[in-house]
């Protein structure tokens, strides 16, 4: 974790001057959403700092989190909600927003809080950082059973706000949140802070279903690449999404074994393939898919991962293998460049052993082959195409001269 903390804290400071300045003297709107990794808890603290820094009058983390992910960041985001720079609220919403684990603990730290009626709940407090404690509970109490204000949006609690008396720092201050004019008061503008565009494109991937998703489409384009196209726009998303899975399986606590029969899965996708489709290597790949990763993050009932919601990112490694592939590389096939004319009587190279079927390079590009189980063929060995049967090029190894 503190081998990645000199790039969350450049995420971080990267976020925070993508926000506009105000002038000092208004109200911040703190909006993060999610899991609270170490680069959303190092936004929240540097947005109360740097609003304390131009004089601001209030911050208001809006809170919506299931989960904490990094202890130390967190331990640092209480100190200054229980003693803050400036005045501090925790408004827990919109409906339905949730606060579990040690999220749960910031609105009674906070001065003043409130909550979001019609289906936000505080609860689940133990793992307090999911990842780092033990146990795990499933108490939750809904909104109206708690002992905080109910607000349903923001804008209506910053006016309650008006008048009310904050803990900080350096004493107790009064806010004032209405401005008034010839015909009445109005609301102060609050000026919403949300993490920058390279935070926010790395937190696509802390929750369960979506660091799957990036993990699985990252491979399975990446395998589509290696064998029906070659390097191009599709090897780009494949490494976008592969960055971004790995980043959801470093910064949520996975369960490796799980991750184990995921990769177990793409195995007997590939060999299904490979060897022309076997429905039952086939059927087991998408069962190790969908069991890898419904088991994938261990959510300690906070954010534990939801089948229906896995099975969608199966659905589509299924389609690229049985659709899509196939597809493909019937269409190269059906080239006048190169098709069946063209390719009989070229010589290529073995990219793997041969048992009986396996890939062979020809004309710079890498196509499925198949041979004689007598042929011996081994990776490196150079082949001759001698005819095509449907999906596969039929080779035969190419004796060196050596040999002759």
């Amino acid at each position: 974790m503190r081998r990645r903390l000199p790039l969350l804290s450049l995420l971080c400071v990267l976020g925070l001057t993508a926000c506009a300045e105000p002038a000092g003297g208004g109200i911040d709107v703190i909006d993060v959403s999610g899991p609270l990794d170490t680069s959303a808890l190092e936004f929240i603290s540097d947005s109360i700092e740097a609003g304390a820094v131009i004089g601001q009058e209030l911050a208001v983390i809006q809170l919506n989190s299931e989960a904490v992910l990094d202890g130390e960041a967190f331990d640092r985001l209480a100190r200054l909600v229980e003693s803050p720079p400036l005045p501090v609220a925790v408004w827990v919403g919109p409906a339905p927003a949730f606060a579990y684990g040690a999220a749960s603990t910031l609105p009674e730290l906070a001065s003043h809080a409130a909550i979001a009626p019609n289906g936000s709940a505080i609860g689940h407090l133990e793992p307090a950082i999911l990842g780092e404690s033990a146990g795990s509970t499933n108490d939750e109490v809904a909104a109206e059973d708690t002992d905080l204000a109910l607000e349903p949006a923001v804008r209506q609690y910053l006016q309650e706000l008006d008048g009310a008396t904050f803990e900080t720092a350096e004493g107790p201050v009064e806010v004032s949140t209405l401005d008034e004019f010839a015909d009445g008061v109005t609301l102060k503008t609050p000026t919403f802070r949300k993490p920058g565009l390279s935070t926010r494109f790395f937190r696509l991937a802390v929750t369960p279903e979506a660091a799957f998703f990036f993990l699985v489409i990252g491979i399975t384009i990446a395998v589509f690449e290696f064998y029906a196209l070659g390097p191009g726009m599709a090897a780009a998303v494949a490494s976008l999404s592969l960055i971004l899975g790995g980043w959801g399986v470093v910064t949520l606590p996975t369960n490796w074994w799980a991750l184990g029969l995921v990769l177990g899965g793409f195995v007997a996708l590939v060999t299904s393939y490979q060897r022309g489709g076997i429905l039952m290597m086939t059927v087991l790949g998408a069962l190790l898919l969908q069991t890898g990763g419904t088991f994938l993050i261990d959510g300690g009932g906070q954010i534990d991962p939801r089948w229906w919601l896995v099975l969608p990112s199966v659905l589509g490694v299924l389609f690229f293998f049985l659709l899509a592939m196939p597809t493909v590389s019937r269409a190269r096939l059906a080239t006048e460049t190169i098709g069946r004319e063209s390719l009989v009587g070229e010589h290529g190279k073995a990219l793997v052993d041969f048992d009986p079927d396996g890939l062979v390079e020809v004309r710079g590009a890498r196509w499925r082959g198949t041979a004689h189980r007598e042929a011996g063929i081994s990776a490196g060995d150079p082949v001759l195409v001698t005819g095509v049967d449907g999906l596969f090029l039929e080779v035969d190894r190419k004796m060196t001269d050596r040999e002759t």
